[in-house]
């Protein structure tokens, strides 16, 4: 395998330090960011072949400078890892509009933002794969994560979108797909907005307190997601998405059935709106 330069956002913890742990094995450059002099301490520590770059995904006017300054300091990136996020719980009417922004502004506006960093770099070079890690939460909903899904599932049609734009400068782009996995996404970084109204209490107390009980026991192994990303980086022609662990797999095929289920139920209606 080729050498290659990765830009990993997130890199401190979860799919971030696993995939920068498998590419530092696997002998390639690892460009990792993480949001404070702590976390650059603890990821050198423990992976001290990563050069690190300090890098708020949400200061969204400093990331272009911030890419400019690791290239030149470490070399033309050839993929980018964009994976800084976390998880929002909590009932939509319960779950005040600020933690709805703030979810967006990383989830989605932080990782485009990344992205678009990147752009006319691999634009001009014409090459460089955008691995866009969104969740099986971008291609079906759960009760209790409706900002988390609102910006997984915007993320997986601008990588849609990013994909067919980027393809002629022979630019791969791939959304990452992961289930359940035994990262921090449901314990501790997790915010969780405090329940407020009895009503659904029945629907969401056993979702909130089975999700917390998982957290840790998930089937999904991040190790083996990241030896599934370098597999991924080798390939010619990578898929638009790529969906990780048996549950992502049951969930999204259920989720397709019950869509070519409704629309053919509803067909006669949706096509009598024509002329």
């Amino acid at each position: 395998m080729k050498s290659k330069i990765f830009f990993i956002t997130g890199a401190n913890s979860g799919f971030g330090f696993a995939t920068a742990q498998a590419a530092v094995e696997a002998g390639h450059t690892v460009i990792g960011t993480v949001r404070s002099e702590a976390s650059r301490a603890s990821l050198q520590t423990r992976l001290p072949q990563v050069r690190t770059v300090l890098c708020d995904v949400t200061a969204f006017d400093r990331i272009p400078e911030i890419v400019a300054k690791a290239e030149a300091e470490f070399g033309m990136v050839d993929i980018l890892f964009n994976n800084a996020g976390y998880g929002h719980e909590g009932v939509l009417e319960e779950s005040p509009l600020d933690e709805m922004g703030k979810q967006f502004d990383v989830n989605l506006f932080g990782a485009v933002a990344i992205a678009k960093a990147f752009l006319p770099r691999f634009r001009e070079r014409r090459r460089g794969f955008i691995i866009n890690v969104t969740s099986m939460g971008g291609m079906i909903t759960m009760p209790g994560i409706a900002y988390y899904c609102g910006s997984k599932f915007a993320l997986q049609g601008i990588s849609e979108v990013m994909r067919a734009e980027m393809a002629p400068f022979g630019v791969h782009v791939t959304a990452l797909c992961p289930g359940s996995f035994r990262t921090d996404w449901a314990g501790r970084s997790m915010i969780r907005t405090e329940r407020s109204i009895a009503d659904y209490d029945a629907l969401f107390d056993p979702i909130r307190t089975a999700r917390q009980d998982k957290s840790g026991k998930q089937l999904g192994d991040p190790q083996k997601l990241a030896a599934a990303v370098m597999t991924l980086v080798e390939a010619e022609n990578p898929p638009p998405q790529l969906l990780l662990g048996s549950d992502a797999l049951k969930l999204v095929t259920d989720r397709i059935e019950r869509l070519r289920q409704e629309i053919a139920e509803w067909e006669d209606l949706t096509v009598s709106t024509d002329g």
